[in-house]
């Protein structure tokens, strides 16, 4: 299945990077480049028209008067989208994706939506009962890019505001998530890149009524960025394996939720 994925990714990258070339990215990729992506200037695309097709959603925020939402938008998506509609029964909007703030209420059209960078997100009380409505109503969260003990806090914090009944714990490989399309045989190697080894990744999870058995509502990737593995898997910058890791976990998250 890697050997699968990496013939796609060759014939498809260029195809998807290309349709992620309205933004300009100050600086280069390093240690340092998620912090580069603040200095950048972001052409937000237009939503798509709402026709019952599956479209990738992130959420919107602010952290400090910037946006907080765009980090590897918009290649992460065409990129993503480009392997989902290959390999799976999807067939999703390829070349579109939305924008939604968490209290829109046209985000209750949509099944899944990502939120990146938690580690810095503060929701205000529209963003958070808004969010928390989603959920409720069947919505699924995928949670990505952060790492760290002090971004970690702000996240619990924050999720706290928007489910402040819900527990987060941690998942192990037996989960079904890990085996909804791809059968993922172990949680251990990934890193987030801008803290490569450092912490290993965790994946961790809110459960309606916090009863393991029931819908999973929430996914955590923490100490991991998969949308950077996915952005920037065109482009040499990290080992294949991560960026087909990466693909097969979001792959997974997408077939679970539309599933359960």
């Amino acid at each position: 299945m890697r050997a699968l994925l990496r013939r796609v990714l060759r014939r498809r990258i260029a195809i998807a990077v290309a349709c992620g070339a309205g933004f300009v990215v100050a600086g280069t990729l390093s240690a340092t480049h998620g912090w580069a992506q603040w200095r950048r200037r972001i052409y937000q695309e237009p939503n798509a028209a709402y026709d019952g097709k599956f479209t990738f959603v992130r959420l919107s925020y602010t952290v400090q008067g910037h946006s907080g939402w765009e980090f590897d938008y918009p290649a992460m998506e065409r990129n993503f989208m480009t392997i989902l509609n290959d390999l799976t029964t999807v067939h999703p909007h390829v070349r579109e994706s939305n924008i939604h703030a968490m209290d829109d209420p046209e985000l209750g059209r949509y099944p899944i939506a990502y939120l990146s960078e938690p580690g810095w997100w503060h929701p205000d009380d529209s963003q958070a009962a808004g969010l928390r409505t989603w959920i409720a109503k069947g919505g699924f969260l995928i949670v990505d890019d952060f790492y760290g003990p002090y971004q970690w806090q702000n996240f619990e914090q924050s999720m706290k505001k928007v489910l402040p009944n819900g527990r987060i714990v941690p998942l192990d490989v037996s989960h079904p998530i890990f085996d909804s399309f791809f059968k993922i045989p172990t949680l251990v190697g990934m890193s987030h890149p801008d803290q490569p080894g450092q912490w290993p990744a965790e994946y961790k999870g809110i459960f309606e009524d916090n009863d393991p058995s029931k819908r999973l509502m929430v996914i955590i990737n923490y100490n991991n960025d998969i949308g950077d593995y996915m952005e920037w898997s065109g482009q040499g910058y990290y080992a294949i394996n991560f960026s087909n890791d990466a693909y097969k976990l979001a792959t997974n998250y997408v077939v679970y939720a539309l599933s359960h």
